[in-house]
């Protein structure tokens, strides 16, 4: 299921900076806590390149505070 989740999100990404236009949304925010550790789960992420692309952009947000160790 967690890719089929992926796959999901990825086709929601696809042509978008964000998943509600160009501007970081609570959806972004929201999906991102996990998404951005999916391959901590199992899950690579070398298939969707919207997702990396989105992860990337999330990350360069003014005021991003990451929440993990690199």
């Amino acid at each position: 299921r967690g890719n089929e989740a992926l796959r999901v999100l990825e086709q929601g990404l696809t042509g978008k900076r964000f998943l509600i236009g160009e501007k970081l949304s609570l959806a972004d925010i929201a999906l991102f806590a996990y998404t951005h550790v999916a391959e901590q789960g199992g899950f690579s992420l070398q298939e969707y390149p919207a997702i990396r692309r989105w992860i990337a952009a999330v990350q360069a947000e003014p005021g991003h505070a990451p929440i993990t160790s690199p």
